[in-house]
C-alpha cells in the first residue's frame, strides 16, 4: 500500500511540474477549455432533466404493496409440517 501510495505521489508531483512548466497563457486557456466544457455538461443535464419532467407521460401510479407469501395457495396441513420438510431436505443436501 505504501509503494501504491509513492507510486501516485511520483505520478501527480510529475503532472503537477508539468503544469507549472506550460506558458501561462496556455494554462489559462486550458482551465477555459475546461470550465467551458464543465457548463456545456450542466446545460446538457439539466436540460434533460426538464425535457424528462416536462412530459405529460410520466405519471406515478401508487399502489399498494401485496404480501408474496398471503398470495401463495398452499393448503395449510402442509404448512404444519415444515419440520419434517426442512429434516428430509437436510437429508438430501448431504449427499
Amino acid at each position: 500500500m505504501k509503494k501504491l501510495r509513492a507510486n501516485m505521489d511520483r505520478y501527480f508531483d510529475k503532472l503537477d511540474d508539468h503544469w507549472r512548466a506550460l506558458p501561462l497563457r496556455k494554462q489559462h486557456k486550458y482551465t477555459l477549455y475546461f470550465f467551458v466544457g464543465y457548463v456545456l455538461l450542466t446545460v446538457v443535464v439539466i436540460g434533460k432533466v426538464m425535457y424528462d419532467t416536462s412530459k405529460s407521460g410520466n405519471d406515478m401510479v401508487i399502489e399498494h404493496i401485496e404480501n408474496p407469501v398471503l398470495k401463495k395457495n398452499e393448503s395449510p396441513a402442509r404448512l404444519q409440517d415444515t419440520l419434517s420438510t426442512i429434516l428430509k431436505n437436510q437429508i438430501y443436501e448431504r449427499k
